[in-house]
């Protein structure tokens, strides 16, 4: 089996924020917060953040805040519920929560409850499970889940549940693990974990391991790697959907996580850096973080714990959350 990489993720995260010219960088302007999330994340969990200039970091992410509280996913693009939680996360790496109008942010997030307690994303008013859990970690974070009517969110979530113990978007949608995990996270937050049935969600997300079979036949993809839903190649990024449920619930030690690691590992770019959606892919930041995400929650040497629910360092909801 390989090793992490580690040094070289660090260098291709650092070098694709100078790049910001690029065509990967003009395509990905309007995700720009989630892209520092993803990547500052990285840094911390291999031990690097030090490395970035946090006084210009903070103040790019200000500039990106509109009158109504919420954040764009850059400079002038439209507020959403999905960047204003990566901002609050972006903050929370480095400890400067404070530097927001609180109630301001948690106004906006908690204006986005609908009154059968689901979450639109943003004014024009899809609805998602996403936007529910991005919510409801988005005022955990803010210390503020008083703002929003916490069983109503909780009873929605619960109507999205189906009857392979999965959960979808909305009711009666096809389970996802994507999906899974924000309806999980969500659940794990508010403390209803209770209305989950452990095993047979178990069962369905230790089914995402593929293993042998005509799929991975006719791809480059080798065994141990999860994908999101049955008969679907195996994708490094559910490594952390699939597997941050499987540890909420109790139940990572279900699937094999050596031949996951050696996935995940077969995912590097050795010589340039960063980590792919499956061997020989092009890497992108998303599934860096995504990939060096799986590891922290399979306890590889050398990267930092990972809260499952909280989607950020140990140490840093502790801080956040609890105030150690």
């Amino acid at each position: 089996m390989g090793e992490l990489a580690a040094e070289k993720h660090v260098q291709f995260i650092l070098s694709v924020e100078k790049k910001k010219d690029s065509l990967e960088a003009v395509a990905m302007e309007h995700l720009r917060m989630n892209g520092a999330y993803w990547g500052l994340t990285t840094l911390d969990l291999l031990g690097k953040i030090e490395v970035v200039d946090v006084d210009e970091i903070v103040s790019w992410v200000l500039q990106c805040q509109h009158d109504s509280g919420g954040f764009g996913g850059n400079i002038g693009h439209d507020p959403h519920v999905l960047y204003t939680l990566s901002a609050v996360q972006v903050l929370a790496l480095f400890n400067k929560i404070d530097v927001l109008d609180v109630d301001k942010v948690a106004s906006y997030v908690a204006a986005l409850q609908n009154e059968d307690g689901s979450f639109s994303g943003d004014m024009w008013g899809e609805i998602d499970t996403r936007f529910s859990y991005i919510a409801i970690l988005c005022l955990a974070l803010l210390h503020r889940l008083d703002k929003i009517n916490v069983e109503k969110a909780v009873n929605y979530i619960v109507s999205c549940k189906n009857h392979d113990g999965g959960f979808g978007c909305t009711p009666g949608a096809e389970s996802h693990a994507g999906q899974i995990f924000c309806c999980v996270g969500a659940l794990a937050i508010t403390g209803s974990l209770h209305h989950i049935d452990k095993d047979l969600l178990g069962w369905w997300l230790c089914e995402r391991q593929v293993n042998s079979g005509d799929i991975l036949i006719k791809s480059k993809a080798k065994p141990g790697g999860l994908n999101g839903r049955p008969e679907k190649l195996p994708d490094v990024c559910y490594s952390w959907w699939v597997l941050s449920s499987l540890v909420m619930i109790d139940r990572v030690h279900w699937i094999d996580k050596e031949k996951l690691v050696k996935f995940i590992l077969d995912c590097q770019d050795i010589e340039n850096g960063g980590i792919s959606d499956r061997p020989d892919d092009a890497v992108d930041v998303y599934h860096t973080y995504f990939g060096v995400a799986g590891l922290s929650l399979l306890e590889y040497p050398g990267v930092k714990a990972l809260d499952p629910a909280y989607a950020l360092p140990v140490d840093v909801v502790n801080r956040v959350i609890l105030g150690k």
